[in-house]
């Protein structure tokens, strides 16, 4: 009896010796199944910190590290293997071409990586529209690309940025997310980094697309009801590595009285294109076509566009005799990605026809 006792000590503890480097070697097999996501974050208000869990509108954005957002959701590790990289921490009104192209370099490093399957860029909501539709024109990749933020704090009660993190982090995760483009998660919904805009700035829900959202995320799982139908990223004939600067591009926006004023100042400026954020139909006031007839005979890209809040679609020679001014139309691109597309086009022609061929495909 005691021989068979001092036979199984022995055994017991070498099993219990065992039992952790199977355990350890368990967890190594479970992380090499899921797929490897960086997020690079860039600051804004899914970063921000407020005084007051009270303050959903009033904080300072830019303020908490990549690190520690990842860290405050544990649930991500269960999804993917997630790493962070702090690329800037900024407000994005505050975001600069430079920024853009910074950015965009970054995001094809980590595409040609064969260690990397998806990309998160977390981003401050004011210019997260602008961010996504360029990653959308310039990365030639179809593994995901998610852009995502909040709009309240995390300090804020009922704040939205985890849930839109984890989303985020499932869908570039997912092999279903492949060669959709670039991505917007928000509120549950899954948009195009073309379609999408920031249509309120005070609700949870302000991100919506005129022609709909492209799917769901519940409970990590993307459901999805429509594809993209314009051009993107491997489609595309834009390429961040090839652009090494983006021209000035300015806006100007027409309402009643309007004059050419804003119009000269931008084009003295240096403006080589100004995007008219027209009325309705992207219309050109009598008093303003004189001053967009002669700015273009002067090598200025007039492009017609329409700040219509839901969705402008700006008809070519409807309103305006496009083919007799040489103007270009922005198709139903709202005058912030209307400006977006015309840096890039720019950078490879400065003929209007080809860049109307460009708003038509992207």
């Amino acid at each position: 009896m005691k021989s068979a006792f001092n036979t199984f000590i022995p055994g017991a503890l070498a099993l219990l010796l065992l039992l952790p480097t199977a355990l350890q070697a368990k967890e190594v097999e479970t992380r090499q199944k899921l797929a490897n996501v960086v997020v690079l974050a860039t600051g804004g208000t899914i970063a921000g910190a407020g005084a007051s869990s009270a303050n959903s509108a009033t904080y300072q954005a830019a303020k908490v590290g990549i690190e520690q957002l990842i860290a405050g959701i544990p649930e991500l590790s269960q999804l993917a293997n997630v790493r962070g990289e702090q690329v800037m921490q900024i407000a994005s009104e505050s975001i600069t071409n430079e920024n853009l192209l910074q950015l965009g370099r970054r995001v094809a490093e980590l595409a040609d990586s064969k260690d990397v399957d998806g990309i998160v860029i977390t981003h401050g909501t004011d210019t997260l529209e602008e961010t996504a539709y360029f990653l959308n024109l310039v990365e030639k990749t179809d593994k995901p690309i998610i852009v995502v933020g909040s709009m309240r704090p995390g300090t804020a009660m009922s704040a939205d940025g985890m849930l839109n993190l984890y989303n985020a982090v499932a869908v570039a995760g997912s092999k279903d997310a492949r060669g959709k483009g670039v991505l917007v998660t928000m509120n549950d919904e899954i948009q195009s980094g073309r379609d999408v805009s920031k249509m309120i700035n005070l609700k949870t829900e302000a991100f919506k697309s005129a022609w709909g959202p492209l799917g769901m995320v519940i409970e990590g799982k993307s459901y999805w009801f429509r594809l993209p139908a314009k051009r993107h990223t491997m489609d595309s004939e834009f390429d961040i590595k090839t652009i090494k600067s983006l021209p000035d591009v300015e806006i100007a926006y027409s309402y009643g009285n309007v004059d050419g004023t804003a119009y000269k100042a931008l084009a003295q400026a240096g403006a080589k294109a100004i995007i008219h954020a027209g009325t309705g139909n992207g219309s050109v006031s009598s008093r303003l076509v004189p001053t967009l007839q002669t700015l273009r005979k002067d090598g200025v890209q007039i492009i017609r566009s329409s700040h219509v809040n839901a969705g402008g679609f700006v008809l070519r020679n409807a309103e305006q005799p496009d083919d007799k001014y040489d103007w270009v139309v922005a198709h139903d691109l709202n005058p912030q990605k209307a400006r977006i597309l015309t840096m890039v086009a720019l950078t490879k022609t400065s003929d209007s026809k080809e860049l109307q061929r460009m708003f038509w495909e992207y």
